[in-house]
C-alpha cells in the first residue's frame, strides 16, 4: 500500500491489564491488524467528486482516450492495490481534460455568434468506459479484500495448531525432555505467519504468550543464557522506545501512526528483558504510544468535525437553490441575478472541502441535481422569450414596409393620421432582439421622417403667407387703435366696422400667434366700444349683422372667412388628436396634459359647430339677395 494514503480508521485502546510484555505484544498485534484493516478499508473508499490532490507527473497520458487505456491496463493487472495514487491522479486529469473540452466547446460556441445562456454541450461518450474501468479496479480491490479475510482466518487455524504444538513441548519440558531448537523453530514459524482475524488477536497472543512464558520457566536455563537473551532484547527495546519517541515530533501524525505500527510489530516479536525491568520499559513505550495514538485520534476527530461542517455548508448552498421560486423571475434581469447568485454559490462549493465519506457524493449529487434544475427552468424561460422576440420582429418589419409604404404620399392629412397610428402601434410592440432593435428602428423612423420632410418642404411657401397675414392683422389693430375718439360715435363704429371686414378678410396666420393676435385684436376693439358704451353681445351682433347687411361680395368674403375659419379648427382639432395618441399616460403629468388637451378638443368642436351655423346662416343670407 501507499504510504501516503490516510486512514479514517481509529486504533483501540491498548490493553495494559496483562503483564508488561504480554500487553506489549497483545496491543502490538492488536495495532498491526488494526493497521492492515484501515489500509485496505482507504483502498476500496467510494470514488467522490471532489478535488484530489495529485502529484505532478510528465509521463501522464496525454488525452482521456489514453487514460482510459491506461485505467485497462492497471485493471488488468495484478498491482491495482499499489496503483491507488495513480489511479486518483487519472481521474482526476480525466474531469480536467473534459471541464477544459467544454470550456473550449463554450468558447467556440461564443465565436461562431451564440448566446452564452444558450450553450448545451454534447454528451461525453468517453464517460460511461471510462466508469466501467473504474469499476473493474473497485471490484478487484474488494476480491482482495474477500481474499485477505479468508487468509487471516487461515493464519487463526495455522497459529491454533503452533499453540497446540508449543503446549506439546512445554509438557515435554516439563518431563525433563526439553527441545530447545523445535521451540526456536515453532516461535520463528509463529512469526511467519501474520494477520489473523481482529476478535482473535488478543485471545490468541496471551495463549501463545503465556505458553512461551513456561516454557523458558520449565526450561530453568542457566542464568548467563537467561541473562544474555534478556540485554539483547533489552537494547532491541530501548531502540524501538527511543524511535517511538521520535514520533511524537513527526508533523505528518498518519505517517507517524503508521510507522509506530512497525515499531508495535517488532516490539512484540522480540522477546522478553528481565523481569525486574519488563514494567519500566514496557511503561516507556506505552507512553510514546499513547502520545502518537494521541495526536492520531484529535487529527481525526478535528477532520471529522470539518467535514461535518462542510456537509451543512453544502447543505445551505442546496437549499437555497432549491427554494428559488422561478415563476418571481419575469424578466431577463432577474434571470441574469438569480444566474450569477447560482455562479457564485458554485463557486463557494468548490472552496468548501471534502463532507464525511458517506455523504459526500449524496450531497453532491443533491448539488448538481438543484443546478439542472435551475438552468432547465431557465432554458426554457429563454426559449419562450426567444419566439416572443421572434413574432416582434416580425411585426415590427411589417411596421416598416406599411411605413415606408406611405412615405410618398402626398395626401398629408391622411398618411400623417396613418403614421400617427403606426407610431403608436410601434410602442405597443414589445421589445425585439438586441441585434436586429436599433437598424429596426432606425429603418422605420427613416421611413417617417421622409413624409413629414416632404410635407414640411410642401408647406414652407403657406407658413410665408401667414406671416405676411400676421402683419396685416397687426397693421388692422394699430388702426383701430388710432381711430379718432373725439369723432361722432356712429362713424368711430363705421371705421370700426370697415377695419372687421379687412380684419376678416385677411388668411391664416401662424398657428402659434393665432391666439395672441386675436387677443390684441379683441383688447383694441373691446376697448373702442367700451368707450361708446356698447356691451359685448351687442358688439359681436353688430359686427355679424355689418357684415351681412353689406352683402354680395361682403357676404362672399363673410363666408370665405367662416370656411376658413372653420377649417382652421378642424385642422386644430386634427392636431390635437393626434398629438394625444403620442402621448405617454404611464405616469401621472402624462394624464394630467392629456385630459387638458382632450378639454381643447372639446371646446374646439363647439365653436367649430357655432361656426358652421354661421356659415348656413351666412348662405341663406346670400340666396335671399340673389332673388
Amino acid at each position: 500500500m501507499s504510504e501516503s494514503v490516510k486512514s479514517n480508521v481509529q486504533p483501540e485502546v491498548l490493553d495494559v491489564t496483562s503483564s508488561p510484555d504480554e500487553a506489549v505484544n497483545a496491543a502490538t498485534i492488536e495495532l498491526n491488524e488494526q493497521n492492515s484493516i484501515e489500509e485496505e478499508a482507504q483502498s476500496v473508499q467510494t470514488e467522490t467528486v471532489d478535488n484530489h490532490e495529485v502529484v505532478g507527473d510528465d509521463s501522464r497520458p496525454a488525452t482521456r482516450q489514453e487514460i482510459i487505456e491506461r485505467l485497462k491496463v492497471i485493471a488488468g493487472g495484478d498491482d491495482v492495490l499499489n496503483c491507488k495514487s495513480e489511479v486518483e491522479g487519472l481521474k482526476v486529469q480525466f474531469y480536467r481534460m473534459r471541464t477544459a473540452e467544454l470550456e473550449l466547446a463554450h468558447k467556440e460556441f461564443l465565436a461562431q455568434g451564440g448566446e452564452s445562456d444558450m450553450f448545451m454541450p454534447k454528451p461525453d461518450e468517453l464517460e460511461e468506459p471510462f466508469k466501467e474501468v473504474m469499476g473493474l479496479i473497485k471490484a478487484k480491490r474488494n476480491e482482495w479484500l474477500a481474499t485477505q479475510e479468508k487468509e487471516m482466518q487461515a493464519n487463526y487455524e495455522k497459529k491454533m495448531l503452533l499453540l497446540e504444538q508449543l503446549q506439546a513441548l512445554v509438557d515435554k519440558a516439563a518431563q525433563g525432555n526439553p527441545e530447545v531448537n523445535e521451540f526456536k523453530a515453532l516461535q520463528q514459524t509463529w512469526k511467519e505467519v501474520k494477520s489473523v482475524p481482529q476478535d482473535k488477536v488478543s485471545d490468541l497472543w496471551k495463549q501463545y504468550q503465556l505458553l512461551v512464558e513456561k516454557f523458558y520457566d520449565v526450561l530453568k536455563l542457566n542464568s548467563e543464557f537467561r541473562e544474555y537473551d534478556f540485554k539483547k532484547n533489552l537494547e532491541i527495546k530501548t531502540r524501538l522506545c527511543d524511535a517511538a519517541e521520535a514520533l511524537e515530533k513527526e508533523k505528518d501524525v498518519v505517517v507517524a501512526f503508521r510507522q509506530l505500527q512497525q515499531l508495535h510489530n517488532e516490539f512484540r516479536e522480540t522477546g522478553p528483558v528481565a523481569p525486574e525491568l519488563r514494567e519500566e520499559i514496557w511503561n516507556r513505550f506505552k507512553t510514546a504510544s499513547t502520545n502518537v495514538n494521541r495526536r492520531h485520534q484529535e487529527f481525526f476527530e478535528a477532520k471529522k468535525q470539518k467535514e461535518q461542517e462542510n456537509l451543512d455548508k453544502k447543505t445551505a448552498i442546496c437549499e437555497e437553490i432549491e427554494n428559488f421560486d422561478f415563476k418571481s423571475f419575469a424578466g431577463y434581469q432577474a434571470w441574469n441575478d438569480a444566474t450569477q447568485r447560482v455562479l457564485d454559490l458554485q463557486a463557494q462549493w468548490k472552496e468548501i472541502g471534502y463532507a464525511p465519506q458517506k455523504m459526500n457524493l449524496k450531497v453532491f449529487e443533491r448539488f448538481r441535481a438543484a443546478c439542472d434544475e435551475f438552468f432547465k427552468q431557465k432554458s426554457e424561460f429563454f426559449k419562450e422569450a426567444k419566439n416572443v422576440l421572434a413574432t416582434n420582429l416580425e411585426r415590427k418589419k411589417s411596421l416598416c414596409e406599411l411605413a415606408e409604404q406611405l412615405k410618398d404620399s402626398e395626401d398629408w392629412k391622411a398618411t400623417a393620421d396613418k403614421l400617427a397610428k403606426l407610431q403608436k402601434e410601434w410602442k405597443e410592440v414589445g421589445p425585439v432582439a438586441q441585434k436586429y432593435s436599433e437598424a429596426l428602428w432606425k429603418r422605420f423612423v427613416s421611413a417617417c421622417d421622409a413624409f413629414f420632410e416632404r410635407r414640411n418642404a410642401a408647406t414652407s411657401s403657406q407658413r410665408s403667407i401667414e406671416q405676411e397675414n400676421l402683419k396685416k392683422k397687426r397693421d388692422v389693430i394699430e388702426r383701430i387703435k388710432a381711430i379718432d375718439a373725439s369723432l361722432p360715435g356712429e362713424e368711430q363704429t363705421k371705421q370700426l366696422a370697415l377695419l372687421a371686414q379687412e380684419w376678416n378678410a385677411i388668411g391664416f396666420v401662424p398657428f402659434k400667434e393665432k391666439d395672441n393676435v386675436y387677443k390684441e385684436y379683441k383688447q383694441a376693439t373691446n376697448a373702442l366700444y367700451e368707450a361708446l358704451h356698447v356691451n359685448a353681445n351687442e358688439r359681436k351682433l353688430a359686427n355679424f349683422r355689418n357684415n351681412i347687411a353689406k352683402g354680395g361680395n361682403s357676404l362672399q368674403r363673410e363666408r370665405e372667412h367662416l370656411i376658413r375659419q372653420y377649417e382652421a379648427m378642424k385642422n386644430e382639432i386634427a392636431t390635437y388628436e393626434n398629438n394625444i395618441g403620442f402621448l405617454s399616460v404611464s405616469n401621472k403629468k402624462g394624464a394630467s396634459l392629456v385630459d387638458v388637451m382632450k378639454q381643447k378638443v372639446d371646446k374646439l368642436k363647439k365653436d367649430a359647430q357655432v361656426v358652421l351655423e354661421k356659415i348656413h346662416l351666412v348662405e341663406d343670407e346670400i340666396e335671399k339677395n340673389a332673388k
